[in-house]
């Protein structure tokens, strides 16, 4: 089991909550908590795929090293971009978590799985298999900007995204 990095979200919005920069954003809270770990954070990777979850499972079977991906599913509620196999490799993988904007599946999988996982629901059906998608690309997710390289900060009380690491 990982240690859960030191940090909470609402200090660090407290921190930030002047910055009209827009090196500091904050995800709306929308998503639900899926993996085993819920305080997570680490540099971003993004992919950017609709109903078509192949880039993720590239993604997720790589060296995640400690990041965060987020994935840009346009925010659909038809099919499930990550599900109990890509959950457990993540998890083998070492990646800190995943974010994605779109749907779950095998909840009961996911909630065993040693990585922080969020996403808006849970949906049965998978996704069809194009070989669609893009990764490490800016992506916007429920309106909020991200893009590769940014640091992702998820915590109980939410998540936040900043254009480099914060203490």
């Amino acid at each position: 089991m990982q240690t859960p990095p030191a940090f909470a979200t609402c200090d660090l919005c407290d921190a930030h909550k002047t910055d009209d920069s827009g090196r500091f954003r904050v995800l709306p809270p929308v998503f639900r908590d899926f993996g085993a770990v819920r305080r997570f954070a680490g540099p971003v990777v993004t992919v950017k795929c609709f109903e078509d979850n192949t880039s993720v499972k590239a993604a997720v079977e790589s060296a995640g090293e400690g990041r965060v991906l987020v994935v840009d599913g346009g925010g659909s509620l038809r099919r499930a971009l990550l599900g109990g196999n890509l959950g457990v490799a993540a998890a083998r993988n070492g990646w800190a978590g995943v974010v994605i904007d779109g749907c779950a599946r095998d909840v009961a999988e996911l909630a065993q799985c040693e990585v922080g996982i969020r996403a808006l629901a849970s949906m049965p059906l998978p996704t069809d298999r194009r070989a669609a998608g893009l990764r490490d690309v800016a992506v916007q997710i429920q309106g909020v900007w991200v893009r590769p390289g940014d640091w992702l900060y998820a915590d109980e009380d939410g998540m936040v995204v900043s254009d480099r690491a914060l203490t």
